[in-house]
C-alpha cells in the first residue's frame, strides 16, 4: 500500500480528475485547499522585485491556492494514477502540472480500500 500526494495547480481540472480516478478503482481521497511557498511569495506585495514579477506571469496568473489530493492506494494502482492524472492534467514533467509523490503505508484500519 502508498499514500499517494498530489498537488494539484490546474484546480479547473479537479472534477475530471475524480471522476477518472473512480474510473481506474480509486475509492476514495482527501482534498485539501493549500499554497505553494512559490506561489505565496508571487502573490505577495512582491511587485518590486522583478524576479517575483517574472513568476508571477508563469505561476497560473498568481493565483495562490491549488488542492492537495491524498489517497491510499495499492501499489499496482500508482501507475495507472500517474497516468490518469498526465492524461487529464498534463505532463508533469512540464510547468505548472503539479507533483505526485508516494509514501509507503504499514497500517491502515478504516475506510474502503477494496
Amino acid at each position: 500500500m502508498q499514500v499517494v500526494f498530489i498537488v494539484l495547480n490546474k484546480t479547473g481540472k479537479l472534477d475530471e480528475l475524480l471522476k477518472e480516478f473512480v474510473e481506474i478503482g480509486i475509492k476514495g481521497a482527501t482534498i485539501l485547499e493549500s499554497t505553494g511557498m512559490g506561489r505565496l511569495l508571487v502573490s505577495a506585495d512582491a511587485e518590486e522585485i522583478p524576479f517575483f514579477s517574472s513568476l508571477r506571469i508563469m505561476l497560473n496568473e498568481g493565483k495562490p491556492f491549488n488542492k492537495t489530493i491524498f489517497s491510499v492506494v495499492s501499489d499496482d494502482q500508482v501507475p495507472k494514477l500517474v497516468e490518469t492524472y498526465e492524461k487529464v492534467v498534463g505532463d508533469l514533467h512540464q510547468a505548472d502540472t503539479g507533483i505526485i509523490f508516494t509514501m509507503p503505508v504499514s497500517f491502515v484500519k478504516g475506510g474502503k480500500l477494496a
